[in-house]
């Protein structure tokens, strides 16, 4: 789907706030409330805007143990051949991403306790050999995606 400036616009303001209304939105990028939804409801069906959430703080949820985990797992038992269904549904899995290069995926976690993160490592070492980076602070735990 190619994307226009008014299409852009409304990236931009959905991201910066995906509860304000159509009517609001309207107003803000200067069209009728129905075009404005038809535009959204268009990306959506697209997969250009794939859904609507909050941005929570791990740490004040309970979470306070964050770690980016790489594992070395390829083959039959890799986590992501195996067991991938089961594995997207732990608590502890904020993010799991396939990537190149010396390991076969890279997760985000979160853990209360560093009791609860080495339980989460000796299920993980199950699938493969896991290697941990604590995350120490977040300058930009998130970043809306800018047009190009």
């Amino acid at each position: 789907m190619a994307l226009d400036a008014t299409d852009r616009r409304l990236l931009d303001e959905l991201q910066r706030d995906a509860r304000v209304s159509y009517n609001e939105l309207a107003r803000r990028v200067g069209l009728s409330a129905p075009t404005v939804a038809d535009r959204v409801r268009r990306m959506e069906r697209a997969g250009v805007v794939t859904g609507y959430h909050a941005h929570v703080d791990p740490a004040a949820a309970g979470r306070g143990v964050v770690a980016l985990v790489r594992m070395n797992c390829y083959g039959p038992g890799c986590l992501l051949r195996r067991d991938a269904d089961e594995v997207r549904d732990w608590p502890e899995l904020l993010q799991l991403h396939r990537v190149t290069g010396d390991a076969c995926c890279l997760l985000m976690v979160a853990t209360p306790t560093m009791h609860d993160f080495q339980a989460l490592i000796d299920r993980l070492a199950e699938h493969g050999t896991p290697s941990s980076t604590m995350v120490l602070s977040s300058p930009v735990p998130w970043r809306a995606v800018a047009a190009p």
